[in-house]
């Protein structure tokens, strides 16, 4: 038949406000819209059929559905900053002056150059990247690569930055319910009448989805359900407020559009809200299924409900002459509503080999012909449908006719959107009658307490009718995987499962003659699934033509993962503020803008600035870390360690918990006293050290590095929440509660006596690794002798509100000792001077304490820590492992950091072989020469060997292996 496009229709159209026309751009075309469209229902009306090309045989491709699970119509929008590819045309609202570009084609949508891989099809099947351009390799790589990657990727990524605002919130509420139709709002009357706060979130502008159009009276039901809610305080509603992720213990994330591409309302674009509910409720509805016969690909070929939703919201016919295809009553409403509508409805083609139901009946009495038993042998056409040839569906015999159409509404059954359910742990069961998976009730999600707080309603749990006109009679849903039945292998090859992909009926049965018997593994050897659309459409019919292919039942091979999000969320989205400046949050000590005032040069620690140096004039930052070192090693100086992580475990169990963290034994420990101590990963990495307090019998302190806090605090958790969970243990990470100053050198007992206080800080009463608590200067504080300098040192914790008045205090007592504040670089160089080692520096996640000669630090008399046994492997006991040692540089210069020691010959890739690495390398300002650590091969036992260093010039520096301790080996400065 001769094409006629799509067009508005006359009359109808829920959504749209024609008195409103909206002016847009579609691949340079200047078009008209109506207010209330979406992209794809504007393109339909101005008469655009095809909207893109698919992925990997650039086959031309229309809208096929009209929501979130879209897979063909995906546009570049906007431009500049503002430019987004894969924009979903079926969910995305026209506003105007948009400028839309078609993607994924050149040089045009309509004359595309990919369109040749369909010609070139055989030579791709599923799986083909896996079995070629392996070998020759070298050949491949040259000939293939630079067109692979030229193609890869649907659409192209922005590359300016985006001007748009987001932002973050929290809720707190007793009930989420996810979905506003029928069965959400009606579960969200009930919260409310039980008390408690009930959240209700709706995905698109308008409540009710598809009742108030598809059922009798459901316009009044929604609107009486929005008005009692609406009068109840203990209720929020919000619409475009899409729930993209569900978590354990009732946390969802949900997406809210604001202002999505309309930047001149002058609010943030889109908000992502994290929500904590005691009871979530998911009523997300049902997806209507594709059918699978040949050409199905074809734009024009629709799912029945999409023609629906066209129709009836926007007043746009997807064209004039339709066929519906199903195997279920459902599609029957939109052949009555198309003919209500002024088109013409040339055939229902009904798998079933009866249809006796309510709307089979109405559809005959308004002199529809039902053809039964029958399936769509193939579609004619290849940019828009033709018309259809249809067959008997069990595939016997020939074609049975012909039938001149320009559209096609198919309708393969309804699968209930379980993603959200799935997310957080629930099970499905395959619902054999409806064909379908559906929320098992007998394996809800449970919470830590054993608790379920997820629940399914309406078509989200299988009652596909819940909302409906319950007194209407429908027949049963009948399974149809493949029209015909039993086609053979060469309509198959053209039978579309994934649209986006261009997976095919017989990609899917190619993969289980190939031994992919798993579920996720066909999907990943056919990419079946993978497509922007995440196989909202076509898993279902995937996962059963496999089922086929493997003569199991559909059970058996199950499903794919459902993972979050549930629709795209956008990286602006999910880091809102967290941009520029704000990238991480900028974390000072309360001492932070004394540093500023004195000619601080930053150094970035994780979130923390750190004083690096202190330059003053004259100086450059090399000339100030050496004045700092000096200034301590000789009188007195003082160090904002306030970042070191401060985390309190507490509690009967307190000791044995950190008897596992730790390598050595933390239980012992005498309260007043100190530990230095080693935590390892599960894979006996060391992860971080710190010295650990005793406060009381029950509670330690536990002293991390600056970037560790977080982190370790985390790693505590986890094993306190997953393993040891019955374990009476408390933790706190209190680093922010304290400011914490380090006061070294000879002077810096003779400094703290100048000010007042109720402490006696002598040697005997306060011992090297012992800690005292009372008051200095009149502020409460704790005071510990710890030293990362090697020399007399007090570590002094004070309420961080008074660590700027006691740094002030220290400094004008001090002044005329010379006292000096120094930084992190002068605080790196003497404790490498002292042999103390470096988290970050020494490790790599692949050091052991056994390689640092840390073996003291491990106990003997503890039978299990975290890491222990991987420590026991042949490969961490191989004495062949690299080994702390220092270096001393032959000519006078600093061995440059990262630096490896080559050794004779050369490994599998012909490279030279490797004996060691610097570590850590510096000038010693203390010593006046370069002094280095580093990690060699039996480095302890090579001592006064030369080890080479080849540099990127091309010059070979040398160091001499030496005792990794450069200064004061006895530790007798520790004392003063």
């Amino acid at each position: 038949m001769t094409h006629t496009p799509s067009f508005r229709l006359a009359r109808g159209g829920r959504l749209i406000d024609r008195a409103r026309q909206i002016p847009f751009r579609f691949d340079g075309r200047h078009l008209r819209g109506l207010q209330g469209d979406t992209l794809a229902s504007a393109l339909l009306a101005n008469g655009q059929m095809m909207m893109g090309r698919s992925f990997k045989y650039h086959r031309p491709r229309g809208p096929l559905a009209s929501g979130a699970e879209e897979p063909n119509a995906l546009f570049g929008l906007g431009q500049g900053g503002r430019f987004e590819p894969n924009q979903r045309a079926t969910t995305t609202a026209l506003l105007s002056g948009m400028v839309m570009q078609s993607q994924n084609c050149w040089p045009s949508l309509d004359a595309d150059i990919g369109a040749v891989n369909g010609w070139l099809s055989p030579m791709f099947p599923a799986g083909f990247y896996y079995k070629t351009f392996i070998h020759p390799r070298a050949f491949w790589k040259h000939l293939f690569e630079p067109v692979i990657r030229h193609s890869a990727g649907l659409g192209r990524a922005p590359s300016d930055p985006d001007p748009d605002r987001y932002e973050q919130a929290y809720a707190h509420t007793e009930t989420v319910v996810v979905g506003g139709g029928i069965a959400g709002l009606t579960a969200a009357r009930e919260a409310a009448r039980a008390g408690g706060r009930v959240l209700v979130l709706e995905q698109g502008p308008v409540w009710g989805g598809r009742t108030p159009v598809d059922h009798r009276d459901g316009q009044a039901r929604i609107e009486a359900l929005l008005a009692d809610l609406g009068a109840r305080p203990n209720v929020t509603l919000r619409r475009n407020c899409m729930a993209t992720g569900l978590y354990d213990h009732g946390y969802l994330l949900a997406r809210e559009a604001l202002a999505d591409h309309d930047p001149d309302q002058g609010i943030p674009r889109q908000r992502l809200w994290r929500i904590r509910a005691r009871q979530v409720v998911t009523a997300t509805g049902a997806l209507e299924r594709p059918l699978s016969f040949a050409m199905n690909d074809v734009p024009g070929v629709m799912l029945a409900s999409a023609v629906r939703d066209f129709i009836l919201d926007y007043g746009v016919a997807p064209g004039r002459r339709l066929v519906v295809v199903t195997n279920n009553d459902d599609a029957y409403r939109t052949a009555l509503i198309a003919q209500e509508a002024g088109l013409e409805v040339a055939a229902i083609i009904d798998a079933r080999p009866r249809a006796g139901g309510d709307l089979a009946q109405a559809a005959r009495a308004a002199n529809i012909p039902v053809l039964t038993g029958t399936g769509i042998a193939r579609v004619r056409g290849g940019r828009h449908v033709e018309g259809v040839i249809h067959c008997d569906q069990s595939g016997e015999g020939r074609p049975t006719g012909a039938i001149d159409c320009d559209v096609v509404a198919m309708s393969g059954g309804w699968s209930p959107v379980v993603h959200l359910y799935s997310h957080c742990g629930g099970k499905l069961i395959w619902d054999e009658a409806e064909a379908m998976f559906r929320p098992d009730p007998a394996r809800p999600p449970l919470g830590a307490d054993g608790q379920g707080n997820v629940t399914a309603t309406g078509a989200a749990n299988g009652d596909l009718r819940c909302a409906g006109d319950l007194e209407r009679a429908e027949d049963a849903t009948m399974p149809v995987w493949c029209m015909p039945q039993n086609a053979p292998y060469k309509l198959r090859s053209k039978m579309w499962l994934d649209f986006q992909n261009d997976v095919k009926v017989s990609d899917v049965q190619l993969a289980a003659r190939e031994g992919y018997a798993s579920v996720e593994h066909t999907k990943r050897y056919t990419t079946l699934g993978m497509a922007t659309d995440q196989g909202k459409l076509s898993n279902i019919n995937g996962l059963a033509v496999l089922s086929e292919a493997l003569s199991q039942p559909i059970p058996q091979t199950g499903t794919t993962t459902f993972r979050p999000p549930y629709t795209p969320l956008t990286l602006a989205t999910i880091a809102a503020d967290a941009r520029g400046d704000a990238f991480q949050p900028l974390r000072r000590t309360p001492i932070h803008d004394w540093h500023a005032r004195n000619g601080a040069a930053w150094e970035p620690v994780g979130q923390w600035r750190r004083p690096y140096s202190y330059p003053r004039a004259g100086e450059d930052r090399h000339a100030a870390v050496n004045r700092e070192i000096l200034a301590v090693r000789k009188g007195v100086g003082t160090l904002d360690a306030s970042t070191l992580g401060k985390i309190v475990v507490r509690g009967p169990d307190a000791g044995r918990f950190l008897d596992m963290l730790y390598t050595n034994m933390m239980s012992t420990l005498p309260v007043g006293k100190c530990r230095y101590g080693l935590m390892c990963s599960e894979n006996g990495f060391l992860m971080d050290d710190g010295v650990v307090a005793r406060l009381t019998e029950d509670s330690w302190l536990c002293h991390t590095t600056t970037g560790g806090a977080e982190r370790i605090h985390g790693h505590m958790e986890d094993w306190l929440q997953c393993e040891w969970w019955d374990w009476q243990v408390y933790t706190a990470n209190l680093t922010e509660q304290y400011a914490q100053i380090a006061v070294a050198g000879p002077k810096a007992r003779a400094l703290l006596e100048r000010l007042p206080g109720s402490i006696d800080l002598s040697q005997q009463a306060l011992p090297f690794m012992q800690w005292a608590e009372g008051e200095v200067a009149g502020i409460p504080a704790r005071i510990y002798r710890i030293s990362f300098s090697g020399e007399l040192s007090y570590e002094i914790a004070v309420p961080a509100g008074r660590g700027l008045d006691l740094w002030e205090r220290l400094h004008e007592a001090g002044h005329d000792m010379g006292i000096t504040p120094y930084g992190t670089e002068a605080m790196h160089v003497m404790r490498a001077e002292k042999g103390f080692i470096m988290i970050g520096d020494e490790t790599d996640g692949t050091i052991i304490p056994q390689d640092l000669g840390l073996g003291w630090a491990i106990s003997k008399k503890k039978a299990d820590y975290i890491g222990k046994r991987a420590q026991s492997r042949s490969f961490m006991t191989d004495r062949a492992r690299w080994q702390l040692v220092g270096l001393e540089s032959l000519d006078g210069r600093v061995i440059p950091d990262g630096a490896y020691a080559v050794d004779a010959g050369s490994n599998a890739n012909g490279q030279r072989k490797m004996q060691g690495r610097v570590t850590s390398s510096y000038h010693s300002p203390t010593l006046d020469r370069p002094i280095a650590m580093a990690l060699v091969r039996h480095g302890p036992e090579r001592m006064g060997q030369v080890l080479d260093f080849p540099l990127p010039s091309g010059e070979v520096m040398q160091g001499r292996i030496c005792d990794p301790v450069f200064y004061d080996r006895e530790g007798g400065r520790l004392n003063g």
